[in-house]
């Protein structure tokens, strides 16, 4: 069922009359929403006198809003007072005022998916996700994490998205210039794929002709097209357009046919991303807290239609999504193009585990961050091969990691399952003794708890790469432990290993085991984990709850492995 939107564009603290306007609209439309743009409070160095009176008015309930709206952060920091209000409120300003946030995925009861970024871009932060959800800066990986949402049906960004006039005939209003885009916001465009994407414009309103992204394998028919408009403020000079309304149906498929003047996409996804030079700076960057997430209070979610089986959770519910309010962002060791790997919560291994390894438990996760219950249905087939060659390369270059620390005495096993209905697919990497796997314990260990727990299937020796060849689902364990040339009198053979990290074949022995999953009998997710507490004699721990520790010590644990590990993180030099 379509939903009548209507957008407003900067009110830069006009609020009390353009909310009367809307409240008078309302009442002839029925709008399902309302969206501000760009910023909705005054500028803290132009306020106006009374600014102080309608701040308090508003957060008051004492100025009515007619139905429920959302707002954003601009070019501006909020006032205090607001700040105030919706860290206790859970971003509740006054009643139908809602706040989104500066990096949020949003899907109203009306199953309108809203994607967000407010603020500019910081260009003293190149790395790492913004601590502040309140302050006028994103950073390129805020833009990132976002794209982990997969579609949008609205995308909203204080910036334009660079070269988005290309290819397009519409001009802007005499004297008026191009405002400066973000590439970071044309990657999310790109990436997302919105049905609409609305922009500020501070003197001029523009609406581009619609314009079409390629398609993809999974829809070889289909092109999604996406409008975008920037809207003026509405205190423009020239009577700019500031208001746009629209109907919108999310459950609407793309048309098959272009609708006349459509273009091809101005944007090309941008892969590489700049890097701070040091380590200690880039990784300062990636918040300790959820602050600079956000998704909307339940209640306004839609619910789930009394199926047996509930609809599969999106990024705003996924402690693996960067765009996530859940996500533990204090355990991120590196971040990637399309990858990030991060400490385990609740480890099985301890510092004490592996001497060596000392002072890092070393139970580590190679994530995608596109959300993606498995490799294989990630639906683009460059995303899908560019993602399963980060995860591989995150974990040859471990490997040379555990060769230097330990001259060659560990190994490793890497296990993953690829299932259809998790929430999102990740792999699992634990060290182990390298002599346990020239003796064959830890294959055998694998095959053992499998007969144990009576599978009517049993574990293959085969390399199923990312997945797609699979015909159902499967868990998948990879052992590996080093050649006798990756080690030379007990020391690791750097010059080996770093040429080994580049190339796409895993240096040293390996072998992968694969057992077929299907709905005949019930698998344990966490088969892997108790496999290797058995084999590790950590049984105590096989549980991960078990394993809880305070944000403080994990924060620590993560702090001591990055510290180990910089030298290894291709990574950071990308």
């Amino acid at each position: 069922m379509a939903s009548k939107i209507i957008v407003v564009g900067p009110v830069e603290g006009a609020f009390p009359a353009i909310l009367e306007k809307i409240s008078k609209l309302h009442a002839k439309n029925s709008f399902s929403l309302a969206i501000f743009l760009g910023d909705f409070f005054a500028d803290p160095e132009n306020r106006p006198d009374d600014d102080d009176t309608n701040v308090s008015a508003l957060i008051g309930g004492k100025i009515a809003v007619p139905l429920p709206t959302y707002f954003t952060v601009g070019k501006h920091p909020l006032p205090g007072p607001v700040i105030e209000k919706l860290e206790s409120s859970d971003d509740e300003l006054c009643p139908n005022l809602y706040f989104l946030g500066k990096r949020s995925i949003t899907k109203t009861s009306e199953g309108i998916r809203i994607v967000n970024l407010g603020g500019s871009l910081d260009p003293a932060i190149t790395a790492g996700l913004s601590k502040e959800k309140y302050l006028p800066f994103h950073t390129e990986d805020d833009a990132k994490a976002l794209r982990g949402a997969n579609t949008a049906d609205i995308l909203l960004t204080t910036h334009w998205p660079s070269d988005v006039r290309k290819g397009s005939k519409v001009v802007l209003p005499d004297g008026v210039e191009t405002p400066s885009g973000e590439r970071c916001v044309a990657d999310l465009c790109a990436t997302l794929r919105p049905r609409y994407h609305f922009s500020t414009s501070s003197n001029a309103f523009y609406e581009r002709e619609p314009f079409f992204h390629p398609a993809t394998e999974k829809e070889p028919e289909v092109k999604p097209i996406t409008r975008f408009i920037s809207l003026a403020s509405s205190s423009n000079s020239s009577k700019q357009k500031s208001l746009y309304a629209f109907n919108i149906d999310p459950t609407s498929s793309a048309p098959i046919t272009l609708p006349p003047g459509t273009t091809a996409s101005p944007f090309t996804v941008t892969q590489k991303r700049q890097r701070l030079p040091n380590q200690e700076q880039s990784y300062s960057r990636f918040s300790t807290t959820q602050n600079g997430d956000h998704y909307r209070p339940h209640k306004r979610f839609r619910q789930n239609d009394g199926r047996s089986r509930a609809p599969p959770l999106g990024p705003q519910d996924c402690f693996f999504c960067l765009s996530s309010p859940s996500v533990k962002t204090h355990l991120i060791a590196s971040i990637a193009t399309d990858t990030y790997l991060t400490t385990a919560k609740g480890p099985l291994s301890t510092p004490s585990t592996f001497p060596s390894l000392t002072p890092s438990p070393t139970h580590l996760l190679i994530i995608p961050l596109e959300h993606s219950p498995t490799l294989s249905s990630i639906a683009d087939p460059s995303d899908r091969a560019r993602t399963y060659k980060e995860m591989q390369r995150y974990r040859r270059a471990l490997h040379s990691f555990l060769i230097s620390r330990s001259g060659g005495k560990l190994g490793a096993v890497t296990w993953e399952v690829s299932r259809a209905h998790i929430r999102h697919t990740h792999w699992q990497f634990l060290p182990v003794s390298s002599d346990l796997v020239k003796r064959g314990l830890v294959e055998a260990a694998f095959k053992v708890e499998a007969e144990n727990e009576k599978y009517p299937v049993s574990f293959r020796t085969k390399d199923v790469a990312d997945g797609t060849g699979e015909k159902g689902d499967f868990f998948r364990v990879w052992i590996w432990m080093p050649a006798e040339e990756d080690v030379v009198d007990g020391q690791s053979n750097t010059a080996v290993h770093a040429e080994g990290d580049e190339i796409e074949e895993t240096r040293g022995k390996q072998k992968s085991l694969v057992l077929p999953l299907n709905e005949e009998f019930r698998f344990d997710l966490q088969f892997g984990r108790r496999v290797m507490a058995k084999l590790l004699g950590l049984e105590e721990r096989k549980n991960w709850r078990d394993c809880a520790q305070t944000d403080e010590e994990e924060t620590k644990d993560a702090a001591a492995f990055k510290e180990a590990f910089k030298k290894f993180d291709w990574a950071l030099e990308e």
